[in-house]
């Protein structure tokens, strides 16, 4: 009776066949902006996300790699050896994750979409959205153009803007879908002394604004 014995897989080989997971690219591509800005905060300025978010995509990719990637120095963050390692490796995955985008995406580069918004929003909401938009819609173009509600409407009206989100109800526009996408309570703010006064000094932004109309 005889056995045949199959040649066993080289070590890296089986390790490679275990492992499972796959890195997200848009982690990757967050790890070497920040490795090349050297802080999340010069960061935020090429990959259009807020510290907060990077910071939790940070995490996110040191649990996937079980390795500590970061080590402070003084304000500036400093790779760690596995960061050392793993930043060349994602540069040559980015590097080939976009040229499949390049030759396989859409054959044609996208319209540009202009955006308009109020300042309200543009502090607070602008680069999360950007952020998930840009890493979904990787070749897409937007512009932003920051304003009054009154401005930003004009805009659209001749076509310069194609989406605005602004303060208030605006009356329907030809062609365009209205949406209202939150509501919100505006209250009074100030020094509960000045209540029974017969002027009251307030301090409002210049027209045309919707909080100086309901106000005044």
């Amino acid at each position: 009776m005889s056995a045949s014995v199959l040649p066993s897989a080289p070590p890296a080989e089986t390790a490679l066949r275990r492992v499972t997971r796959n890195v997200p690219t848009e982690l990757l591509r967050s790890f070497v902006a920040i490795a090349e800005a050297g802080s999340m905060a010069q960061a935020t300025d090429t990959i259009f996300l807020t510290q907060s978010a990077l910071s939790l995509q940070m995490k996110r990719l040191e649990d996937v790699l079980q390795q500590k990637l970061f080590q402070r120095e003084g304000r500036r963050l400093v790779l760690t050896a596995a960061g050392v390692e793993l930043v060349a490796y994602a540069r040559q995955l980015l590097e080939l994750n976009d040229r499949i985008m390049l030759q396989l995406g859409q054959a044609a580069d996208p319209e540009p979409v202009s955006v308009g918004m109020v300042q309200d929003f543009a502090d607070t909401v602008l680069a999360d959205v950007l952020g998930r938009f840009r890493l979904e819609h990787p070749r897409a173009r937007v512009t932003v153009r920051v304003g009054g509600s009154a401005e930003l409407l004009e805009h659209f009206d001749r076509a310069r803007l194609d989406i605005v989100l602004c303060l208030g109800r605006h009356a329907e526009r030809s062609g365009a879908q209205t949406r209202i996408v939150a509501e919100d309570r505006m209250v009074w703010l100030g020094d509960p002394a000045i209540v029974d006064q017969s002027e009251l000094p307030l301090v409002l932004l210049e027209p045309p604004c919707r909080f100086r109309e309901a106000a005044l």
